[in-house]
């Protein structure tokens, strides 16, 4: 039985030694969860299949450089939501992502990413969360868990810069005074 290898371990190897084996494992272990996350944020398959493609393209060519701070998921996702947010900016994106985020807004079913944000894990800060608008959410969700610059998430949100300021001060403000 084969010993398996830690992700830092897969990337070192991809990295150096262009480990088609580390590759084809680094990928069967994060390309799901990537594509699932991305769809999440754009209800065009083709574009997110295209997208986490083009981050594993990334990673194998070395063009994206692990620096071994954090994980390797949380790198994979800065990669892929960036080359989202830069697909997403090419001709008539404006119009595809206001459907896909109207899509997602007039939803009945939570995310899993909106169940964990409002589990009893977080304690009061559920709370707080769940009582904040789903514009005031959706900001922080960018800018917060997804690291977002305020312009990468005016795009994706499909607002100006200055609205995603706004409504990340709002949001703040709202949970400061919810939990103090």
């Amino acid at each position: 039985m084969r010993e398996t290898r830690s992700d830092g371990e897969l990337l070192r190897a991809i990295a150096a030694d262009g480990d088609r084996r580390a590759f084809e494992e680094l990928y069967r272990r994060y390309a799901p969860w990537l594509t699932a996350r991305l769809r999440g944020r754009c209800a065009d398959a083709g574009v997110v299949d295209d997208v986490v493609q083009e981050t594993f393209l990334a990673v194998w060519r070395g063009t994206a450089r692990y620096r071994e701070e954090g994980d390797a998921a949380g790198w994979l996702w800065r990669i892929g939501s960036r080359r989202l947010i830069d697909t997403l900016r090419g001709d008539g994106a404006r119009g595809r992502l206001r459907q896909a985020l109207a899509r997602l807004r007039h939803r009945d079913e939570d995310s899993a990413e909106e169940r964990v944000l409002a589990g009893v894990e977080h304690g009061d800060l559920a709370g707080a969360l769940t009582r904040l608008s789903p514009e005031l959410r959706a900001v922080l969700q960018a800018t917060v868990i997804d690291g977002l610059s305020t312009r990468e998430a005016a795009v994706l949100l499909g607002i100006p810069p200055g609205t995603v300021k706004t409504r990340a001060l709002r949001a703040r403000k709202q949970l400061r005074e919810a939990l103090a």
